[in-house]
């Protein structure tokens, strides 16, 4: 079992950055992929990035690479997303996963847990 919490939302202006951070309880969190997904006002929810459980494999959503880098350090159960160069259309919640697969994997039904989410609201 793992539990997840998100924190480091905000507001921010347009070009500016965020960094989310996704702590995790379970002692084999780092057994797990862990990703990013977002879901913006009217939206259906959309990946964002993952990262395998060795960081071996990562995966970006198209609309968020080279901005966007998704990292974990197993040492502290942590994972995060910096996210550089914002636009408005990246106004979401943005939730933590974790799935068992053992490479990163873009399909929300993959993950297993989630954490309750966080709000990143940029400005233009």
């Amino acid at each position: 079992q793992v539990q997840l919490v998100e924190s480091g939302g905000g507001l921010v202006q347009a070009g500016g950055s965020l960094r989310l951070s996704c702590a995790a309880s379970g002692r084999t969190f780092s057994s797990y992929t862990m990703g990013w997904f977002r879901q913006g006002p009217g939206k259906e929810r959309e990946f964002v990035a993952a990262r395998g459980w060795s960081g071996g494999s990562t995966l970006y959503a198209d609309s968020v690479k080279g901005r966007f880098t998704i990292s974990r350090d197993n040492t502290k159960n942590m994972v995060y997303l910096q996210m550089n160069s914002l636009k408005p259309e990246d106004t979401a919640v943005y939730y933590c996963a974790g799935s068992e697969y053992r490479v990163a994997v873009t399909i929300g039904d993959a993950y297993n847990y989630w954490g309750q989410g966080t709000q990143v609201t940029v400005s233009s």
